[in-house]
């Protein structure tokens, strides 16, 4: 772990996660989103500090596809959206930071509010100076939470 990293202050403690821990298998993490990408959007990342994705260790790699898909799988559950997206960040000020999955409930009627899908509404969201609705957050991780814990022996 980092001191110098947001994501592993997050996963330590140090700061505060909008629900708390949603899930923790051996080598991932599952918290809601701390930003403006709305209520419903996951963060999957490695339980160590990693920079690179071809870092991953040949567990943390095999522990990835299925957790990613289990969580995309219940974001839609929870919120009816049309797609979820899953996306790898790690990058802060072209920096190579902590990487973490992004997964985000997206709905169609969006393209109302949005010049495009996928990270162009990502961008517009972060654009846009948006909070989160910690509250609405709090009680989905409670949801994802419990969704999650059914399938206790998978990834």
């Amino acid at each position: 772990m980092s001191i110098d990293c947001y994501a592993c202050r997050l996963t330590n403690g140090d700061e505060e996660v909008p629900g708390g821990r949603i899930l923790a298998t051996r080598h991932w993490v599952v918290e809601h989103c701390t930003g403006p990408l709305g209520t419903g959007t996951l963060i999957v990342k490695p339980l160590r500090h990693c920079l690179h994705l071809g870092d991953l260790s040949t567990a943390e790699a095999e522990e990835l596809g299925p957790l990613v898909q289990r969580v995309s799988a219940v974001v839609r559950e929870l919120t009816g959206a049309d797609q979820v997206y899953a996306c790898l960040w790690s990058h802060a000020g072209w920096k190579p930071g902590h990487i973490h999955f992004v997964v985000q409930p997206a709905w169609n009627h969006w393209q109302d509010s949005f010049s495009g899908p996928g990270p162009s509404v990502q961008s517009a969201m972060f654009f846009s100076g948006a909070t989160l609705d910690v509250a609405a957050a709090e009680r989905f991780a409670d949801k994802a939470r419990a969704k999650l814990s059914e399938g206790n022996g998978r990834p």
